[in-house]
């Protein structure tokens, strides 16, 4: 999913929580216990609806608030949820969910595998035009329906999803694919309310029409202002669910947030600036996790088309600098672009000549003089998240020493997601991006760059490289598709890549957490939060 947050801090959830927030959303700082918490969403989401969210803040939203069919265990493994199980067929081909029989929609309905059918066909139908359909397309038939000019109906009956009855989803798979069970725990697998959102149309999501499923309803969504849950009594396992209530704002300026956790007005805040991390770093309240996410730049090879200069931009970028000097929470130096952590690193990570963890200025000088018509002016788009100026600010006099003049663009969250496209504004030389797993395979990072990703925001289209991805698709033993992934890494960043990407680093997630939550509260390494698991507690003297 993309990044919202900050630079540094990048917990994708933005969160801040406090533990006496009340109806108001303020915070005591530690006083009452009274399960009710005040988090920031850090923005605005631009979307509630599964099937089109493709960020990590509206996602927080949408997994508290639904009813996933698994979730993910803190070793990112798949454990029952919606689904008190599932079946792979001996050939891996088929994948079989049972679904509980206490699933309900907030409106008394009960959760059908009709619901999921209906969904997933409603994300993939060429209609929807969601960027995360291509998350469906090792399901037979998706890819081709998701295209369809005429006959959609014909192609909409042969996608390989069926409910055989109500508590029983058959999924007919492309190949055998390890990671599918696991990937059906992302937000764009969650079922919606049919009736729902065919009477009401794309407002379905708002508060007064809105039907979910999960531990927690949408009380209050006031745009880009408050976004308020409340505990559902009425939820399978309600009992086990401790908050009461979470109260939402959207502050994206992270000294603001600092100032409220340390006025006793929250208990939890991401987003950390990156000018106050060493300080924050000696506090009790500061917490760190790894991340399975890379920070990167994206290069439009249609206003920047010599390769020569791409890689001259790349090497010119002083990675360990912005780590130490601006990002400052302890992230990685990129040296491919799919992250450190994940299975088969080693065999297809390119330790590529184009990120070298310093930079390296003076062969980068001597490509960009073998540049025959060099793009001297680049636009430089970013939303608007602590720490990315800054680090944009760095780039740019990076690239000024190549004779790069920059102009840095800033645009809230929602207009800069609609700017990239894709495709992406003409005025797009450059932009800030990330991208955290959706699942733990480096398939979801590099499958973002074939030529239909509606995440591919660089104008990069090669076909070979869309054949390997297909290929690793249909590659089920992890040896073999780790090298094609091999492949499509050199492809991308590797000595004879065509770069339309920039890594900078890999991420962690930094937040600060008051002592009354931070032993029941976690974050995953896809920065993943689950609320069911938030328990406030009288801190130890």
């Amino acid at each position: 999913m993309r990044t919202f947050l900050a630079a540094a801090a990048v917990a994708s959830f933005a969160v801040l929580a406090a533990g006496c927030g009340g109806d108001d959303g303020g915070g005591s700082g530690g006083g009452v216990i009274d399960q009710v918490i005040a988090v920031n969403w850090g923005t605005e989401p631009p979307s509630l609806d599964p099937g089109l969210a493709t960020d990590t803040t509206s996602a927080d939203v949408i997994t508290n608030i639904m009813d996933p069919l698994v979730k993910l265990n803190q070793d990112l493994e798949p454990v029952p949820n919606l689904a008190e199980s599932w079946d792979v067929s001996a050939d891996g081909t088929t994948v079989t969910y049972h679904l509980r029989d206490d699933g309900k929609w907030t409106n008394g309905d009960p959760v059908t595998a009709e619901d999921f059918e209906w969904s997933w066909k409603r994300t993939i139908s060429p209609d929807l035009a969601a960027d995360y359909a291509y998350q469906f397309f090792g399901i037979v038939g998706a890819a081709d329906y998701n295209g369809c000019k005429k006959d959609c109906a014909a192609m909409r009956d042969k996608v390989g999803v069926k409910a055989v009855d109500d508590r029983t989803l058959e999924v007919k798979l492309t190949s055998a694919q390890p990671w599918f069970v696991q990937q059906s725990a992302h937000h764009s697998f969650i079922a919606v309310h049919r009736p729902t959102v065919e009477q009401f149309g794309n407002k379905w999501t708002e508060p007064q029409n809105i039907v979910t499923n999960g531990a927690f309803r949408l009380d209050r969504w006031q745009h880009n202002s408050r976004l308020d849950l409340v505990k559902w009594d009425e939820w399978r396992n309600a009992a086990d669910v401790e908050l009461e209530r979470i109260n939402g704002r959207m502050i994206s300026e992270g000294t603001t947030a600092v100032q409220a956790f340390e006025a006793g007005e929250l208990d939890m805040t991401a987003g950390l600036p990156p000018e106050e991390l060493p300080r924050l770093k000696d506090t009790p309240e500061y917490a760190q996790y790894p991340g399975l996410g890379t920070y990167y730049y994206g290069l439009n090879i249609k206003t920047v088309p010599d390769l020569k200069q791409r890689q001259a931009m790349s090497l010119a970028i002083d990675r360990r600098t912005i780590i130490d000097n601006i990002a400052q929470a302890d992230q990685l130096p990129s040296t491919g672009f799919t992250p450190q952590g994940m299975p088969g690193f080693d065999t297809f990570n390119p330790a590529s000549p184009w990120l070298p963890e310093s930079g390296d200025l003076e062969q980068a000088k001597e490509l960009m003089a073998d540049v025959a018509n060099p793009a001297k002016n680049v636009t430089l788009y970013l939303n608007d998240s602590p720490g990315h100026r800054e680090i944009a600010v760095a780039v740019q006099s990076m690239w000024k020493e190549l004779g790069i003049t920059t102009t840095i663009k800033v645009q809230e969250w929602a207009q800069f997601l609609e700017f990239l496209g894709p495709p992406p504004d003409p005025s797009v030389g450059a932009y800030r991006s990330g991208w955290i797993a959706d699942f733990v395979d480096a398939m979801n990072f590099l499958e973002l760059w074939t030529c239909d990703s509606g995440n591919n925001n660089s104008n990069y289209c090669d076909p070979e490289y869309d054949r390997l991805v297909a290929e690793a698709r249909r590659t089920p033993d992890d040896a073999d598709r780790f090298e094609i992934y091999s492949q499509l890494e050199e492809k991308l960043v590797g000595e004879g890549g065509a770069l339309p990407v920039v890594p900078i680093y890999w991420y962690t997630y930094v937040q600060l957490e008051r002592e009354s939550i931070k032993e029941s509260l976690e974050v995953n390494a896809l920065n993943q939060t689950d609320y069911t698991k938030v328990v406030e507690v009288e801190p130890e003297a």
